[in-house]
């Protein structure tokens, strides 16, 4: 585990804190929950796979024995039920619930032609409804708490990406939504706000993205691909008494990428593209 964000952070800054995180097992997740817990945090971490959940508790709780770490594997953020179960469990063991991290995604590359209906509703259950449920469960919490809220978004809704439609519509909807909690929450002291990833090295999804990962780098403004310590910074931010007046807004942490418009599948446009959406339509 590293301790880089001591380097730029404050030691013990969320110290007495409780953060539960959807999708916390993931690659991108689970970097924000470490440096959570460096900084003091204690955290409840939600995924799909038991298994995997447990691992990276394991490995979580090495890093402070003054920091608790616990998790949950089977939870479908799809069902309202499911998290609000998992939001009592989580504050029976830790007393509360500070922040929330809303990371569960699901994301595959398809064109229009190939993506069934229940593929397409998938997604958007995962990511949007998924998001709304896990707020919904953790709102008592959040008020009570003058809490804040992360939303994991991204910029494929910036443009028209192809083989990205399902992806997009479901993080435009985040983004609305965490512009509407934000000003519906405001007044009540708690903060909403978006992280929204570029192309972060050594993820699972940029190895399942990005066909063409040969001199990638050199498409980014800044010449490199992010890091999952990129999205941790990030998160402290928000979630830091520094942010204390930003709240309703998305945070592009990519590098410039979006700018340049969208080179994921660039290669496959308009020839792969459309040889795909001559074939059969799959329903």
């Amino acid at each position: 585990m590293s301790n880089v964000y001591l380097e730029t952070w404050k030691p013990d800054i969320f110290k007495g804190k409780v953060c539960l995180i959807t999708g916390g097992s993931g690659t991108i997740c689970s970097k924000q929950a470490e440096a959570l817990v460096i900084l003091g945090c204690s955290v409840s971490i939600l995924g799909r796979e038991q298994e995997v959940v447990e691992k990276k508790v394991k490995e979580l709780s090495q890093i402070r024995s003054d920091v608790r770490v616990i998790g949950y594997g089977g939870c479908d953020v799809r069902s309202f039920q499911s998290m609000s179960d998992i939001v009592k469990k989580t504050v029976n063991e830790l007393g509360k619930i500070d922040f929330l991290v809303c990371g569960a995604a699901g994301n595959f590359l398809a064109d229009f032609n190939h993506m069934s209906s229940n593929a397409f509703k998938t997604v958007v259950d995962i990511d949007l409804i998924g998001s709304f449920n896990a707020v919904k469960a953790c709102f008592e919490q959040l008020r009570a708490n003058k809490g804040s809220v992360i939303f994991i978004s991204s910029t494929l809704h910036y443009y028209g990406v192809p083989f990205q439609s399902h992806v997009g519509a479901a993080k435009a909807g985040i983004d609305a939504l965490s512009n509407a909690l934000a000003v519906e929450f405001g007044p009540l002291g708690v903060r909403v706000n978006c992280i929204a990833p570029g192309p972060i090295g050594d993820t699972e999804g940029f190895n399942k993205l990005v066909p063409n990962k040969r001199d990638f780098a050199r498409k980014i403004p800044m010449q490199r691909l992010g890091s999952v310590h990129d999205i941790a910074n990030a998160t402290i931010y928000l979630f830091s008494d520094a942010a204390s007046f930003i709240t309703g807004t998305v945070q592009v942490v990519d590098g410039g990428f979006w700018q340049m418009g969208n080179f994921n599948t660039f290669d496959l446009y308009p020839d792969v593209l459309k040889g795909k959406l001559e074939e059969k339509p799959k329903l």
